[in-house]
């Protein structure tokens, strides 16, 4: 956005470009805030990131950059800037920076945050996507709060984003679930049967198997065992989906496309995708199999993508998928995959490779265990399901905006505690109570204002020079930071650090309140008080709306 330090930053870097004294595709820039103040107001690693690109020093990179900075810095927002560290660059805005920052959030309103960064680049991010096979469990339901959350993010960073599902609707999984039904439907009548070892066992199996003895009564018993587990799955994958997708929407998360895998494989992408591989020089045949060759695209091993006897391998429908995303129009893929995936995203980078895109044009979020703790101890099982528990069990429990928040409260990649007793406390230590209690707390403040006949302060109107307690600057230093949160959130794919931000900024507005008050004898300060915390409920409501949280007027 213009105006920030972010947007000074990325000038330097092309001012730096156009002098010759950086090459090549420069990676966006990442600002964080200090946490301490003698380090200036807030930092960045780029002179490290282009350094280790480029093979050169980043101490000696970060000092020519310093320049650089200073040339960019039009508008004089720059105070101070000193290398620090292996090279890091850290900067010191001027007073002038502030009052303007705070005069846009109060005009802007929670438009202030968004910008053009992504320069209307097309984006999918494909996330749960769950085989029908099952309820969503907490694993499924953390990665739909990250996956909904980065849509949101990207979205503000200027980016057109598309959410999609991609539904495994076709394969053994969706055998087993025929099998597993159908044996329920059989006890349901007495039969004697074995449950299939590999079946599944949740309650929701059975539950299914009575809809159909309801509806259908002893239909699947005048049929071949075959036939009646094929029409039995056909019949249950649809109505697992629909119990997913109305989770999915009582949790806040929407898609705006639902890809069917079945349908991929009807139309013939599999096969058309195969013969582009093989025209590309990428396939080989050995033993009577179809191999891919990934390990010229830094994969560990070759892939089979036609087994020897002619059927497709899981990974051949995955090309296939992922050739189709590019050929709708998508400029960067980006994918969020349980951490069990793993191993599988060097052969998919490599498979896209091997159809002539760039390897970055695929990106994968991993997502980590989730581990449910109530008085102290882990929870093994859920009641309902037999195996695991469920998304809705926890978000009834404990509430939309509480599952949400926790479950983006670390990054994505490690392992996540979620104790639902804290979830549910009205405390301090309750992440989401103690951030949506600051923005509750603005609101309460400005009715006691308007009952007292304070009118809220213009834009241009204030005398923000009167805000210089420690405390008022640091809200007002995390006010601005928000659009530089939200860039760094969206290039680095990691939504956490919104819910950091907000930590942070609830923890700066709660002490301030219990020590200072905002409507005092004296105009002047009231109505400059006034504007900063109208800037830091606009800051807190914008966070919340990008993570799928509610900002309460009061609690």
């Amino acid at each position: 956005m213009k105006g920030t330090l972010t947007y000074i930053v990325k000038r330097a870097l092309d001012l730096a470009v156009s002098e010759g004294k950086l090459h090549g595709d420069l990676p966006a820039p990442i600002i964080e805030m200090t946490r301490e103040r003698k380090f200036g107001d807030y930092a960045t690693n780029i002179a490290m990131v282009i350094a280790s690109k480029q093979g050169t020093n980043p101490r000696e990179l970060a000092g020519e950059l310093i320049q650089t900075i200073r040339d960019a810095d039009t508008e004089g927002d720059v105070s101070d800037i000193s290398v620090a560290g292996p090279g890091f660059i850290n900067i010191t805005m001027s007073p002038g920076f502030w009052s303007r920052i705070l005069k846009t959030v109060l005009e802007k309103g929670e438009d202030y945050a968004c910008s053009d960064m992504g320069a209307g680049k097309q984006v999918q991010v494909e996330f749960v996507s769950a085989n029908p096979t099952g309820p969503l469990h907490v694993g499924h339901g953390r990665g739909a709060a990250l996956g909904d959350a980065l849509a949101n993010i990207l979205q503000c960073a200027g980016y057109q984003v598309q959410r999609e599902y991609y539904i495994n609707d076709a394969g053994n999984q969706i055998q087993t679930l025929g099998i597993s039904v159908y044996a329920r439907y059989l006890e349901l009548f007495g039969r004697e049967n074995v449950f299939p070892e590999e079946g599944y066992k949740g309650d929701y199996i059975r539950e299914i198997a009575e809809r159909f003895v309801k509806e259908d009564g002893e239909l699947y018993l005048n049929m071949s065992e075959d036939k009646a587990v094929e029409e039995i799955a056909v019949k249950s994958a649809p109505l697992i989906l629909d119990d997913i997708r109305q989770d999915l929407e009582e949790f806040g998360v929407f898609f705006d496309l639902w890809f069917s895998e079945t349908d991929l494989l009807e139309r013939g992408d599999v096969q058309k995708t195969l013969k582009e591989m093989e025209k590309r020089g990428t396939t080989f045949r050995h033993e009577g199999a179809l191999w891919f060759r990934s390990t010229d695209k830094g994969d560990d091993k070759d892939r089979v993508l036609v087994k020897s006897d002619g059927s497709l391998t899981y990974f051949a429908s995955d090309v296939a998928y992922h050739r189709d995303k590019y050929e709708r129009g998508f400029d960067t893929v980006i994918n969020v995959w349980g951490a069990d995936h793993h191993g599988y995203v060097a052969r998919m980078k490599a498979s896209i490779q091997g159809l002539g895109r760039d390897p970055d044009d695929l990106q994968i979020v991993l997502v980590q265990l989730v581990s449910l703790v109530r008085k102290g101890q882990p929870v093994a099982m859920s009641t309902r399901a037999g195996e695991f528990v469920t998304l809705r069990e926890v978000r009834n429990e404990v509430g939309r905006d509480a599952a949400r928040f926790i479950f983006l409260t670390r990054k994505s990649d490690s392992k996540l505690d979620f104790d639902l007793d804290l979830a549910k406390e009205k405390s301090n230590d309750n992440p989401v109570y103690y951030v949506q209690y600051a923005h509750a707390r603005i609101c309460s403040i400005l009715r006691n204002a308007e009952e007292q006949g304070v009118s809220l302060p213009e834009p241009g109107g204030v005398d923000l020079n009167l805000l210089d307690l420690p405390e008022e600057k640091e809200l007002i230093r995390h006010i601005a930071a928000l659009p530089d949160v939200i860039e760094g959130a969206a290039i680095s794919m990691e939504p956490h650090r919104i819910t950091t931000y907000l930590r942070d900024i609830a923890t700066t507005l709660h002490s301030y309140y219990y020590h200072h008050r905002v409507l005092t004898d004296e105009v002047r300060v009231t109505e400059a008080r006034l504007a900063m915390v109208l800037g830091v409920r606009t800051a807190i409501a914008k966070a919340l709306a990008l993570l799928g949280v509610s900002a309460p007027e009061r609690m």
